[in-house]
């Protein structure tokens, strides 16, 4: 198949086009799709399934768990990405770090767990960055140095 390619045509002609890979859903007998999120120190551990809208975050709802409105603004913004609100029922186990890095492992969760629950929405969450593990970690500190840069104060005399 050693064929002599002249001209942009000869090229068209040997090329094989592909078909776009068809993803299948991932889902356990139960109907529920498992994910991992990270985010800082946290992991959390995401079970999505269809249901009425219902979150638990170690045993507790979400609006016990995450008291400030802007982080159970994160934690549902997948669904909002996807208009997809109220009609998943969440089940996560979250640990390390604090309550802003827990939010954002659960986010990076149900991303996940959506993809491999409805294949079709993968593009809408990577194009908003939710499939991407955030990698941003607290900078650690630096002998000779009060805290990662800052100096201590200088003193002339």
């Amino acid at each position: 198949m050693t064929e002599e390619i002249k001209s942009l045509e000869d090229l068209k002609r040997i090329v094989v086009t592909h078909e776009p890979l068809q993803r299948e859903p991932n889902v356990d007998s139960s109907g529920r799709s498992y994910a991992t999120g990270k985010r800082k120190c946290a992991v959390a551990r995401v079970w999505v399934r269809h249901g009425s809208g219902q979150m638990t975050v170690n045993g507790r709802l979400l609006k016990d768990y995450f008291r400030r409105p802007s982080l159970q603004m994160r934690v549902k913004q997948p669904f909002v990405l996807v208009n997809r609100t109220d009609q998943f029922d969440v089940l996560c186990t979250v640990n390390g770090g604090g309550l802003s890095g827990q939010a954002g492992a659960i986010r990076h969760g149900i991303s996940r767990a959506l993809t491999y629950c409805e294949p079709d929405l993968r593009p809408v969450l990577k194009s908003s960055h939710c499939l991407t593990r955030d990698a941003r970690v607290v900078e650690r500190k630096k002998y000779g140095k009060a805290k990662a840069r800052r100096s201590f104060q200088f003193s002339k005399r």
